[in-house]
């Protein structure tokens, strides 16, 4: 990909595109030189198809001109917005900064629709039908590409309904995973474990605490190795949502379950982002989002 990004593509289409003016000014120039010797007839002397005779009429003078004005139009707009390269344009224009207007502009006229939320808690806007339904649109909108449209995720990307929190699922560390983002890692700890086959029993271990299926005797001989897993996954294996570490305990496996997944979880380590949404959305739109989040594991909280 890096490929397509590199500044080498920028200056090759810069060059073709003055290229082709320069070429078009070029050609003009050559056209209105070249003199065809007419006959009496004011004919060129070809003719196709037995009777489609070549007349030597000159180009009308303001189709010439217009093929001039479309070259000076070319060069004007060059100079004035970005199409040369990295260079600007005199007149500063972007696509980023009319977007970044635009948004402005339509957050400036949505304001006054979120100023009814802003006074409310996360819990109450939970409970009211033009919040959820504002809520759910903002989910669909910025959330649902990796979360799903029912918010019950997929691998890699957790379920945002049944309750299990990495980082924690009070309103105001969803607010906050919301507006910062979350970095989740996993180092490699096969060094740290011992052996393949320390690795294999301490991936029975795992399974065993929250009673999936595995070989108990492997189990036993990795239950010592969970030692380098305790620093964050605690020695119960209960997880810290203050670090973000999984509760090993509870059965939910967010980047895949069985021991081929676990074993290469700890020997490859994993790093998960939640991108911060700061930038995109505003502290009133969060606050409705957090709301909408919020409710998905917290039905009947919502409902009351």
């Amino acid at each position: 990909m890096s490929d397509f990004t590199h500044n080498f593509w920028s200056l090759y289409v810069a060059g073709i595109t003055l290229a082709g003016i320069l070429a078009c000014g070029l050609l003009l120039w050559i056209t209105s030189r070249k003199k065809v010797q007419a006959t009496a007839d004011n004919t060129t002397g070809h003719v196709w198809d037995e009777d489609l005779t070549e007349m030597n009429n000159p180009m009308p003078r303001w189709w010439m001109w217009l093929f001039v004005l479309t070259m000076v139009f070319g060069f004007g707009y060059l100079a004035a917005y970005p199409g040369l390269g990295t260079f600007a344009g005199k007149l500063g224009w972007s696509t980023r900064a009319e977007y970044d207007a635009e948004v402005a502009q339509a957050n400036a006229e949505l304001q006054p629709l979120y100023a009814r939320f802003d006074a409310m808690k996360p819990e109450d806007m939970a409970g009211d039908a033009q919040a959820m339904a504002i809520g759910e649109r903002l989910f669909l909108n910025n959330c649902a590409q990796c979360h799903g449209s029912d918010a019950r995720g997929s691998k890699s990307f957790p379920n945002l309904a049944d309750n299990d929190w990495l980082h924690g699922g009070s309103p105001d560390r969803i607010r906050q995973t919301i507006h910062d983002g979350r970095i989740g890692v996993m180092p490699p700890m096969a060094a740290a474990v011992g052996s393949p086959e320390d690795v294999r029993n301490l991936s029975h271990y795992v399974l065993s605490l929250s009673g999936s299926p595995h070989d108990s005797l492997r189990a036993s001989l990795g239950k010592s190795k969970f030692t380098a897993c305790a620093a964050c996954h605690g020695m119960d294996g209960k997880g810290n949502q203050a670090l973000g570490a999984p509760n090993l305990t509870d059965d939910v496996w967010l980047h895949g379950w069985g021991e081929a997944a676990i074993t290469a979880m700890i020997n490859n380590g994993k790093t998960n982002q939640m991108p911060a949404q700061a930038g995109k959305l505003t502290d009133s739109q969060i606050g409705v989002l957090t709301a909408y989040v919020w409710s998905l594991s917290n039905r009947a909280g919502a409902a009351r």
